[in-house]
């Protein structure tokens, strides 16, 4: 569902959802009697139009004496949660969409505007109380910057993820068919950041309901580059964690749980839009012009912290813990060899000498962290560990920055591939992933980053056919979009972790524009310095009610009285993690291979109602529609071309040529 309205009654709200063609219409009714407790209640029943104009006049006239059934004049596009602070409950619904990729037939799209909708009976809130303080810290984490949504598309998942899983499997009902169901079927609950607004309302997130709408925090861009006359599309997903979310210097390092700060999946795809959709005309999901990349950033995965009440813009380093098992390391690359497979690559950027020991405090505990947990591990399933001063070669005159991440970029596309759909011998799929950290993980981790992309999409147009070797140059078309991508990719992550943009970009590893670059890159630096000590207080408040890490409760401190959230983020105490020390060989498995279903379960849909959003036949569309024409494209770098026929043209150069007549006198 796609579209929705809200009616009212006294006693009761009525969000009646259909999609994009009109046709189906199903009803949710959320209860408004009692403000203390929620009440949703999901129709099980498809109404056609008319079935639905007639449960509407039932309602209408069974609460004349009421007041009747009023229509909202809110336009809605999708309910994001719901929420209860001191009082009463209250609905978040989208209220402004926009359309920012197309993948596969599948629009994308990003919050542009919400609102806070409450449930019970029109009770006003003093604009002095704990619950107007709560609304507007909630209201703090502004839903409408990078936040993603996809109503045929699962956006939590990697493509390869998406892809590889029987696309018809039917959703589970029992307990024990959840148990065992394979869980790529599913949400990935990690990039889920409304998994708490959701489940207050919703106590299935696994089931296919159409209200459910999983929201992802991040970035998502997309460009049309043309390369050799051949039309191609890149799309550049970020998805942040929810776990262990939070600001800069007030989230640091791993939790008791192995999640780690600034916990970011970034997956590159790039496919030749020759073919837009997924499926080709003998199998579901064979097109094999789509590829993928994977990668990962992280916090070290280590237990530390930085005091910040001396205010000074680089607060030691203090490891808060000291433990001979690593077992809050050992839970994190577990994680990671679920989520990737193997091998794990480590690249680890932080600086290894220095006068006063601050990141190098970590650098050695880190090594011995990997020495450790590998030893547990089978030979060919050992974590690969490199650790290489970033900072300190990029102010050296005889160490080539570029070179050595290329380097080590060519090496790990060589050892972990990338994806690419298709049918048997045609599909290839990632087998681990290469991750990245310096101290922050923004400047220094994104442009390492970038170079694995590059690298990544040379391979990517090599197998589409586009570039006949998968070197790819910089200062080439497509290279500058790319980096464009990237560097907007960063400076969003930067400004949602760090309060700021990229200090150090390309630009300054590149060394080039370095007296253009510098001011800047000061202007930042007293930016993220100032929302590091004035801001990240409040920011990671709101993030801490916004995921449900704090509930408010009857007898409870409020959350702003609260000395600490560390108890918020680590519920129990370390645990010795064992699986990764037993050599679990499930641990190491790669998702599985590409399956087709035997036979299609529903002849009459045969692709479960996802095309119907873009294969819109019935209906006259317009192009303007169909595409997304603010993306980003290379006509920016080739020269104007000047037509005798362009009015528009004729009068700029009219206009330039009489000022540049009278600046000549």
């Amino acid at each position: 569902m796609s579209q929705f309205q809200l009616y009212e009654t006294k006693t009761r709200y009525y969000l009646v959802g259909t999609n994009q063609a009109r046709q189906k219409y199903r009803v949710l009714q959320i209860h408004r009697t009692n403000p203390r407790e929620l009440v949703v209640i999901e129709d099980d029943v498809l109404y056609t139009e008319y079935e639905k104009s007639r449960l509407l006049k039932m309602i209408e006239d069974g609460n004349l004496s009421v007041g009747g059934l009023q229509l909202s004049s809110m336009r809605i596009y999708g309910i994001v949660g719901f929420v209860k602070f001191t009082q009463g409950w209250y609905m978040i619904f989208i209220t402004k969409r926009r359309q920012v990729a197309l993948l596969g037939g599948h629009y994308i799209y990003h919050i542009d505007e919400t609102r806070l909708v409450p449930i019970g009976l029109g009770a006003k809130i003093d604009k002095n109380s704990d619950e107007a303080r709560y609304v507007n810290t909630f209201q703090n984490i502004d839903l409408a910057k990078n936040f993603y949504f996809s109503y045929t598309y699962d956006i939590t998942n990697s493509l390869q993820n998406n892809l590889t899983q029987p696309p018809l499997a039917k959703p589970t009902s029992t307990d024990e068919e959840k148990e065992t169901a394979d869980p790529g079927l599913l949400h990935n609950d990690m990039f889920v950041w409304n998994h708490y607004l959701l489940s207050s309302g919703f106590k299935n997130l696994n089931s296919r309901s159409g209200w459910i709408l999983p929201l992802i925090y991040g970035f998502v861009d997309q460009a049309k580059i043309s390369v050799f006359g051949r039309s191609i599309a890149v799309t550049l997903i970020a998805r942040r964690s929810r776990y262990f979310a939070g600001a800069r210097f007030l989230k640091r390092g791993v939790n008791d749980k192995g999640f780690v700060a600034n916990d970011v999946e970034t997956e590159q795809i790039v496919t030749d839009m020759a073919t837009t959709s997924f499926h080709s005309t003998d199998h579901l999901y064979g097109n094999p012009r789509y590829t993928s990349y994977v990668q990962h950033r992280g916090s070290i995965p280590l237990i530390w912290s930085q005091d910040t009440t001396n205010m000074s813009p680089k607060p030691p380093i203090e490891l808060n813990v000291v433990d001979p098992f690593f077992s809050a390391a050992a839970l994190h690359f577990e994680n990671l060899f679920k989520r990737y497979g193997t091998p794990c690559i480590v690249l680890n950027l932080i600086k290894q000498k220095e006068k006063t020991k601050r990141e190098s405090i970590l650098g050695k505990e880190f090594s011995e962290a990997i020495s450790y947990l590998n030893q547990f591990l089978p030979d060919d399933k050992k974590i690969k560990y490199i650790a290489w001063d970033m900072s300190r070669a990029s102010k050296s005159h005889d160490q080539d920055v570029i070179g050595f991440l290329e380097k080590i970029a060519d090496d790990t596309m060589e050892t972990t591939g990338f994806f690419q759909s298709g049918i048997g011998t045609d599909a290839q799929e990632q087998h681990g992933v290469l991750r990245t950290n310096c101290i922050d993980c923004l400047d220094r981790t994104n442009a390492a980053q970038f170079l694995m992309g590059k690298c990544a999409l040379g391979h990517q147009l090599y197998v589409l056919g586009v570039i006949a070797s998968p070197k790819i140059d910089f200062d080439s078309d497509a290279v500058n979009i790319f980096t464009e991508m990237y560097h907007d990719h960063g400076d969003t992550i930067a400004l949602q972790y760090g309060g700021s943009h990229l200090v150090n970009t390309m630009e300054t590893y590149r060394k080039i524009n370095q007296w253009t670059s510098h001011p800047r890159d000061m202007i930042e630096s007293i930016r993220r310095f100032y929302a590091n000590a004035f801001s990240d207080a409040d920011k990671q408040d709101a993030i801490n009610l916004f995921l449900g890490n704090f509930v408010t409760r009857d007898g409870q401190p409020m959350l702003w009285e609260l000395s600490s959230d560390y108890h918020l983020h680590n519920q129990h105490p370390l645990e010795k993690a064992t699986k990764i020390y037993e050599q679990d060989e499930s641990l190491f498995l790669i998702p599985k291979r590409f399956q087709v279903p035997a036979s299609n379960p529903d002849a009459s849909d045969l692709y479960q109602g996802y095309w119907v959003e873009y294969y819109n036949h019935k209906e006259l569309t317009s192009l303007d529609t169909l595409f997304t024409y603010n993306m980003n494209g290379t006509l920016k770098y080739r020269p104007l071309k000047i037509s005798a026929h362009s009015k528009e043209i004729r009068e700029y150069v009219s206009t330039f040529a009489s000022k540049v007549l009278v600046a000549n006198g």
